[in-house]
């Protein structure tokens, strides 16, 4: 068998069973491993697949991001459920960022009955839903208005939170990978989520099974500077295991 006939032979075998190891592979076509590893590093590099520790599993890129209210129905019950349960870790008398998105839409309408509560928050569906919560004290970030994610970004957002410190950050993703880290795809909005990151010393994802294992244009940071993913039950076991073997706590919701 020729290089590319085998390497083609590999991926037809990892994209049928989703994943794949290097011992495996050795096995299955007779090579050694570290001609498999050859294969696997090319196959990457063509991005054809993504590369894990001793093996490879299918490279699933996640699609554009639609505007914020085409996505409200979108698991829409998963997301109710992640929010209720990324509600339960909070605790009052914390000040906790909110970031924009439907879930983390989700998690501020299950912050009622919270005491003595101060919410940081870049988005406008969040600061309306709060203006009724008489013990939340919201405090906006300013900046330019991204009108597809009524979410507030760029040079003033990130200036405005570097003088803010939080217990806990809670927002989403548009896309998690094991290897390839935390990724969205709108460019301007990277370095505001780097500095939404870096303003709580705890970061909570909140993300439902479809962001899992998917991979997008930019990368926001690895995956390891998350302490907790709240998740949906249908959330890829797999990839669960991966991140509970790294240290991040994973909720099943």
């Amino acid at each position: 068998m020729f290089n590319s006939e085998r390497k083609q032979a590999m991926l037809l075998l990892i994209r049928e069973r989703g994943r794949a190891t290097v011992a495996e592979l050795s096995e299955r076509f007779g090579v050694s491993a570290a001609t498999v590893r050859r294969d696997l590093d090319a196959l990457e590099d063509e991005g054809l697949i993504l590369r894990a520790h001793g093996g490879a599993f299918v490279a699933e890129r996640a699609l554009p991001e639609p505007p914020i209210i085409q996505r409200m129905k979108e698991n829409e019950e998963a997301k109710r459920r992640i929010g209720r349960a990324a509600a339960e870790l909070i605790q009052d008398g914390e000040t906790i960022f909110l970031g924009s998105g439907t879930t983390t839409f989700e998690v501020a309408r299950n912050l009622a009955g919270k005491k003595n509560l101060t919410v940081i928050t870049n988005a406008l569906n969040i600061i309306n839903l709060l203006t009724d919560q008489p013990d939340v004290t919201v405090i906006v970030t300013g900046g330019l208005l991204r009108h597809s994610e009524l979410s507030i970004i760029g040079h003033i957002a990130e200036q405005t939170l570097k003088e803010l410190r939080a217990n806990k950050v809670i927002m989403g993703m548009r896309a998690i990978s094991i290897e390839d880290g935390l990724t969205s795809d709108y460019l301007p909005e990277i370095m505001t989520d780097r500095a939404i990151i870096r303003s709580a010393p705890e970061v909570i994802l909140v993300a439902d099974h479809s962001k899992l294992g998917k991979v997008s244009t930019v990368l926001v940071a690895p995956v390891t500077a998350v302490h907790k993913i709240v998740t949906d039950s249908a959330a890829p076991a797999n990839v669960v295991a991966e991140l509970r073997a790294l240290g991040i706590e994973v909720i099943l919701a």
